[in-house]
């Protein structure tokens, strides 16, 4: 009776080993993912930290400490781009967030003639990959330069319209599942108080709606503020260039390249995102908590 009481000690986990099957492993693992996403961060402020201008000086993370890479980036056209990209930006995000809350909340109310058959080619759109699109972008922009400049190569505004119209289905789709979650009977009882369409909409239906504007406006600057392709196409002199546009000349060559610098302009570069997204996580966290739970 012993040995089998000392057979089933033995058999039993112990406290330490019940302690790493349900939490003690989660740590390396967690320490694992913490050094994937720091790493690369922790290397770029090394590298624009280190007056080489390469990153060859990576091997040994802060190894010089200078500050001159962003001074120097004060006699480039650095500025000039971080103008023009929260212009592009700011005005891109405003108006795919005015835009697509209109139209979402013109398919979520009303019914009328070819409302499905609209939401089904918004769909259908979206499919097709935005590479396809650039060619016909450019010769529209070049033929409606000739018409009016400021819609045409080389204009803030034309890129701006470019970013509004591409991502103009996918936002409506997205913020149309939202205006579906407000019961409509908020629509009815205001009409019955005497609230015209105009007043329903701005003062009762987009304060609800706030989560969905903040995550769309979110993901619409982000998307104008990293885009490359399309803003090199649209932007051909160097005044115009957004920051995505003008910091690649820095690296393009790699003989003449300037990691360096191109490291402190990335790590500026990073705090108008971060600002914003730190500013609206708290509607992002709300609503991807209260869409959970509405019916």
């Amino acid at each position: 009776m012993s040995a089998q009481n000392a057979l089933a000690q033995r058999k039993a986990p112990t406290r330490r080993s019940r302690w790493w099957g349900e939490l003690g492993w989660k740590y390396p693992v967690a320490a694992v993912i913490i050094f994937y996403s720091v790493f690369p961060l922790v290397y770029v402020l090394s590298a624009a930290l280190s007056d080489s201008g390469t990153l060859s000086s990576g091997a040994a993370l802060f190894s010089d400490i200078s500050f001159a890479n962003f001074a120097a980036l004060g006699d480039t056209s650095y500025w000039s781009w971080v103008a023009n990209t929260l212009i592009v930006g700011g005005a891109s995000s405003f108006g795919a967030v005015i835009m697509g809350a209109a139209a979402a909340y013109a398919f979520s109310r009303f019914r009328f003639t070819g409302r499905r058959p609209g939401l089904t080619s918004l769909l259908i759109i979206q499919m097709f990959p935005q590479t396809v699109a650039f060619i016909a972008v450019f010769l529209l922009l070049t033929a409606l330069g000739n018409v009016a400049p400021a819609l045409g190569i080389n204009s803030k505004i034309a890129l701006i319209c470019v970013y509004l119209g591409g991502a103009l289905g996918a936002n409506t789709f997205l913020m149309y599942g939202f205006f579906n979650s407000i019961p409509v009977e908020i629509d009815e009882a205001a009409k019955i108080d005497g609230a015209t369409h105009s007043q329903i909409y701005w003062q009762l239906i987009m304060p609800l709606v706030t989560p969905i504007l903040a995550v769309v406006g979110l993901l619409a600057f982000i998307s104008a503020f990293g885009d490359f392709i399309l803003a090199r196409i649209v932007l051909v002199s160097e005044d115009q260039w957004t920051l995505a546009v003008g910091m690649y000349q820095w690296v393009s060559n790699q003989l003449t390249s300037n990691w360096g610098l191109f490291a402190a302009g990335a790590v500026i570069a990073a705090i108008p995102v971060l600002v914003l997204f730190l500013s609206l996580q708290r509607f992002i966290v709300g609503g991807l908590s209260s869409g959970s739970v509405k019916g």
